[in-house]
C-alpha cells in the first residue's frame, strides 16, 4: 500500500470530532443525526450527554426522541440508534460463518418466543433468556428501553436489508467518523471476525484511501480527503463521557478506537473517567452523581476557559437535577 496523504494525529483528532458535530453543536433536535454513529449508553445516560455535546438545547428526554431505539451492542453494552438505520447496526455485523447466523437467528426465535409480541421487563427474564436476548439483537429484531433504573424488551419487525449492504454501509460510517481506521479497529468497533472485515475493506476498495497515520498504515473514505486535510485547529470547550473518548485515541499506540484503553492521566479514576476537551485536547476528567459535578484540570486554564467548563457541566439535562459544580483544584 502507497500512502500519499500523511495525517497527524492532530488532523485525525480534529476531522473526528467535525464528523461528530463535537466542534459546532447541531440545531436543537437534531438527535436522530447526532447518533448517525451509534451512541453508547452503558453508564447512566452517557448516551444523553452525548447528544448534549452534539446538539444545542438538549433536552432531558433526547435519548428516547421520535426516530431513535435502543438495542444491545456487540459488547453487550446498550447503544442508541437512528431507528431507520437499525439494519446497519444489527444486521450489519451479523457474522458470516453460517454457523455463527445460525445462532443469531436461533437466539433471536427463541428470544422472540418468550417476548410473546409484549413488552416483557428484564427482570422477568432468566439468566438464559436474556443471553438469548443480547445474542438475538444482532438480528435486528429485539429493541430495548433502559432509563438506568428499569429495562424493557420488545420484538420489533426484522429490518428489510442485505446483509452485505449492511456491512458495506456500517464500514463506511466507521470510517467516516473514526477514520483514519483499519480493518482490525473496525472488526473491534463492529463486532465483527477480522476475516469478515477484511472482506467489507475489499469490497470497498475503490471508496477508499491509503493514508500514512503517524507512520502507520490507515485508511479513510477517498470523498473524506479534503476534510482532513482541511482539519485545521479545533476550538471549544465539551464534556464528554468515557465512551466518547475512543475518538482521542484509545489504542497502545494512541492513535486508533480501541482497542486496549490506557489511562489518560494518572489523575482519572473509577469516579472521574469522563473527559474535558478543550480546543481538542484532553485538560482534566470529570464525574458526575446526581446535579454535582466534579472537574478536575490537569493543566491551569484562562480564566474565561474555566469559566466555560463550569457552564457546560452546569447546562448538562440531568433529568431532575439542580447542577452545581465543584472544582478539585490540586
Amino acid at each position: 500500500m502507497t500512502a500519499a496523504l500523511k495525517v497527524s494525529r492532530v488532523q485525525a483528532v480534529a476531522h473526528r470530532l467535525r464528523a461528530h458535530h463535537l466542534v459546532d453543536r447541531m440545531p436543537a433536535g437534531s438527535y436522530v443525526e447526532a447518533a448517525r454513529y451509534g451512541l453508547q449508553d452503558s453508564a447512566p445516560r452517557a448516551a444523553l450527554l452525548s447528544l448534549h455535546a452534539r446538539v444545542d438545547a438538549c433536552e432531558p428526554t433526547a435519548w428516547e426522541a421520535a426516530g431513535l431505539l435502543q438495542t444491545y451492542s456487540p459488547r453487550m453494552a446498550v447503544h442508541v440508534l437512528p431507528a431507520a438505520d437499525f439494519g446497519v447496526f444489527t444486521v450489519g455485523r451479523v457474522p458470516d460463518d453460517p454457523a455463527l447466523r445460525r445462532e443469531v437467528e436461533e437466539a433471536a426465535d427463541e428470544a422472540c418466543r418468550v417476548l410473546a409480541g409484549e413488552p416483557v421487563r428484564g427482570t422477568r427474564l432468566s439468566r438464559d433468556e436474556g443471553r438469548q436476548v443480547r445474542v438475538g439483537a444482532a438480528s435486528g429484531r429485539i429493541a430495548v428501553r433502559w432509563d438506568t433504573r428499569s429495562l424493557t424488551v420488545r420484538e420489533i419487525a426484522a429490518p428489510d436489508i442485505d446483509p452485505a449492504v449492511a456491512r458495506a454501509e456500517l464500514a463506511r460510517r466507521h470510517l467516516h467518523a473514526f477514520g483514519p481506521t483499519t480493518p482490525r479497529t473496525f472488526a473491534w468497533w463492529a463486532g465483527m471476525h477480522p476475516h469478515g472485515a477484511r472482506q467489507v475493506w475489499r469490497q470497498l476498495a475503490g471508496e477508499l484511501l491509503p493514508v500514512d497515520f503517524e507512520g502507520q498504515p490507515a485508511w479513510i473514505l477517498a470523498e473524506d480527503e479534503h476534510a482532513v486535510r482541511q482539519a485545521g485547529e479545533v476550538r471549544g470547550v465539551r464534556l464528554l463521557p468515557a465512551e466518547d473518548l475512543g475518538l482521542l485515541g484509545a489504542d497502545r499506540a494512541g492513535l486508533f478506537v480501541g482497542p486496549a484503553a490506557h489511562r489518560k492521566a494518572t489523575s482519572y479514576d473509577w469516579y472521574h473517567p469522563n473527559g474535558i476537551l478543550v480546543d481538542g485536547r484532553l485538560a482534566g476528567q470529570w464525574g458526575r452523581r446526581g446535579g454535582r459535578v466534579e472537574i478536575g484540570l490537569d493543566r491551569a486554564l484562562a480564566g474565561a476557559v474555566r469559566d466555560a467548563v463550569a457552564a457546560e457541566a452546569l447546562s448538562m439535562p440531568v433529568p431532575g437535577a439542580s447542577m452545581r459544580v465543584e472544582f478539585l483544584d490540586r
